[in-house]
């Protein structure tokens, strides 16, 4: 019974004992593979996490059988083999600690230990069914799946969109940078936060540490560059072919998931423009709640595009926060060129479609993104554009703070 103590707790040093039970196990029973289903949860994952589960039950033999089964699933799955090692060793009395055999790895064995915890914590501490990420407050019919990740509990959730409502499909373990997430430079090994935009499969021979294939974020965004951030090459890819997984924290920067689970999402990804939020430490909450948050932003819309159609310029700008920039110009540039257009007083006709709101990732000040399809037309004009915004709380008043084509 000291071996098995030694062996469940130790896989969770530096984490507060976890509250699981049989209920756990159970839950994982229901995990089944549906090989129909490409988007069907983790089955290597929910393997590894029933061994653990088994150990601390004090269930060795079953757990050497179910940990059999992940290393026949996936061979390359280093924590596999070491959770094994130590199984070998417990059911021989050898065992001190984790990973404790004799030519373990310090670094190495820290890593997998986390690795361990990351993958146990997020099947102990299920999101209800109901809840949503806190950044989906409204996705647009253009966008058919949407990809949420979570840096800090190395996360990645996989949702599509019914009726303009995000529904749960799947979640998959990923790898963030080494020194975590909010990235701002070159070389500082971090994964940015924010809404992005993945691109479609990169088409030029990678190495093979970059996995099956690699599709490439665009960071930095509007808001990426106004605040000074810079750096490149941020990309979604896979793991090496000898390697199942890295470690929670072990990337440049990039989302890294298994080659498996990368081939599953996939078909998601060939169109390009996969929208792709990254937050740190993510709030979930209701539909209702989600509804709720977005209202007064969706009036603010409407309002400045009623005000705009209208064609009254003082009260158009007021929409227009005294922060607000584009590509070339700031607010008092703006407001002079459309004070010259608008002193015409042109009938104008503008509607608005295809909308989509994200509340912006742990921005200090509450912030959203909107993106909509504009059809502007006036006596002398008829245009057609996809545009972006991005809106901040300030003064009790959603206010724009950026304008430009999407």
């Amino acid at each position: 019974m000291q071996i098995l103590k030694v062996l469940s707790v130790s896989l969770l040093i530096g984490s507060a004992l976890l509250p699981w039970n049989a209920t756990a196990i159970d839950h994982l029973e229901q995990v089944k593979f549906n090989g129909n289903n490409n988007f069907a949860a983790n089955y290597t994952e929910s393997l590894l996490v029933r061994s653990l589960l088994q150990i601390t039950q004090g269930q060795l033999q079953q757990a050497s059988q179910t940990i059999d089964q992940v290393i026949q699933t996936a061979p390359n799955f280093k924590l596999a083999y070491l959770v094994r090692g130590d199984l070998l060793m417990a059911r021989a009395q050898q065992l001190q600690s984790f990973g404790s055999a004799p030519e373990s790895n310090p670094d190495k064995v820290s890593d997998f230990r986390a690795e361990a915890r990351m993958r146990l914590e997020h099947y102990l501490a299920k999101q209800a069914p109901s809840s949503i990420p806190e950044p989906l407050w409204q996705i647009d019919a253009s966008q058919q799946y949407v990809i949420v990740v979570d840096a800090d509990k190395s996360r990645l959730y996989l949702y599509r969109n019914v009726n303009n409502q995000p529904q749960y499909v799947a979640d998959y373990y990923v790898t963030v940078g080494r020194n975590g997430s909010e990235k701002s430079s070159e070389g500082d090994k971090r994964t940015p936060v924010g809404v992005y935009y993945a691109d479609s499969q990169l088409i030029k021979k990678l190495p093979d540490f970059y996995g099956n294939a690699a599709y490439p974020l665009n960071y930095p965004n509007e808001w990426d560059r106004h605040q000074g951030k810079n750096g490149h090459g941020i990309w979604l890819h896979g793991t090496p072919s000898d390697t199942y997984s890295r470690p929670p924290r072990a990337s440049d920067g990039c989302v890294v998931l298994s080659n498996p689970d990368l081939k599953a999402i996939g078909p998601i990804m060939q169109k390009g423009k996969t929208l792709f939020i990254v937050a740190n430490n993510m709030q979930w909450v209701s539909p209702d709640q989600a509804a709720t948050q977005k209202m007064g932003l969706t009036k603010a819309v409407e309002d400045w595009r009623k005000d705009w159609e209208s064609q009254d310029t003082e009260a158009y700008l007021s929409h227009y926060s005294n922060q607000f920039f584009t590509q070339s110009t700031n607010l008092d540039g703006w407001s002079k060129e459309k004070r010259r257009i608008q002193a015409y007083k042109m009938h104008v006709e503008i509607q608005l479609s295809n909308v989509s709101m994200f509340r912006y990732p742990n921005s200090q000040q509450q912030m959203a993104v909107v993106n909509f399809d504009q059809d502007y037309k006036s006596d002398n004009l008829d245009s057609k554009m996809r545009k972006r915004q991005y809106w901040i709380f300030e003064n009790q008043r959603w206010k724009i703070l950026y304008e430009g084509a999407a």
